[in-house]
């Protein structure tokens, strides 16, 4: 669909072009026209001063009509050559905001490969940190997951800070554990008045495969360049929040089931001795 949009807009673009330099070729024709009937209106205007011809007035007349006519096609000619400007712009603005949604779910596939390329958990929180940094622009934040036994959400990675200035939160306790509890977004009302609180983040995301809440992300500052999200950054915090917690949930049952099966290994090992 984007694909279409964009040959689209790159058509239109053509068309709009192809239009603006006719237009300009015309309106050049018109002015040197209107010099050249400007000049043949002063030529009669001298002939009729020095006692010309009764008719001249009559030919002043029509070159003067013509002239008018002549103004106003040029003025049409620019009133539409600006609103093609106009129209084109916002074709021009449009295709870099399809570049840029290209370009950031480009990177968000690659990002989601390599998430589901290793079921090592400390690759994959290392995985989604630089996802993090990289395609959010986020400086201090923390991957939270939730112990589904003493239902607390307790950091498991950070950037920015260290873990263990993060504390641990109930599901019934503040913005993040109502994100846990809830599955929907928090975002802060004004980025710029934000100070810093572990307990109420700048961005809280759920982590959750399908309605099941298995963490959160919670983000504390954004990078210097970043001042604010675009329409494509909610979308992506949509993706990555998914892909991120299948990861997550996929690496820790691979790395529970190897324990189990070390142990297994190594009871069956001292039974065979």
């Amino acid at each position: 669909m984007q694909k279409d949009d964009e040959r689209m807009v790159h058509s239109r673009g053509e068309e709009f072009l192809q239009v603006f330099k006719k237009g300009a070729e015309f309106t050049q024709d018109l002015l040197k026209e209107n010099e050249r009937l400007r000049f043949r209106v002063l030529e009669l205007e001298k002939f009729q001063t020095s006692g010309g011809e009764a008719g001249g007035g009559a030919d002043l007349r029509k070159l003067t009509e013509r002239i008018a006519d002549l103004e106003a096609e040029k003025q049409e000619i620019l009133d539409r050559i600006k609103h093609v400007e106009e129209e084109n712009q916002d074709f021009a603005a449009r295709y870099l905001e399809i570049e840029d949604e290209n370009n950031n779910l480009a990177n968000l596939y690659i990002a989601s490969y390599q998430l589901h390329s290793t079921l090592d958990f400390k690759e994959v929180l290392q995985i989604i940190t630089e996802i993090i940094i990289n395609l959010i622009g986020a400086e201090e934040f923390a991957i939270m997951l939730l112990d589904e036994k003493s239902d607390e959400i307790q950091a498991v990675a950070t950037e920015g800070v260290e873990r263990s200035e993060i504390p641990s939160v109930r599901l019934d306790m503040g913005v993040i554990g109502e994100v846990a509890t809830s599955g929907e977004s928090h975002f802060a009302t004004d980025f710029d008045a934000y100070e810093r609180d572990f307990t109420t983040p700048m961005v809280c995301i759920p982590l959750k495969i399908k309605e099941h809440v298995i963490g959160v992300l919670a983000i504390y500052k954004l990078l210097m360049q970043k001042k604010e999200f675009a329409p494509v950054d909610y979308e992506l915090f949509t993706l990555l929040a998914g892909h991120a917690a299948t990861a997550i949930f996929s690496s820790r049952l691979y790395s529970d089931s190897e324990r189990k099966l070390s142990t297994i290994q190594g009871f069956i090992d001292l039974l065979t001795k």
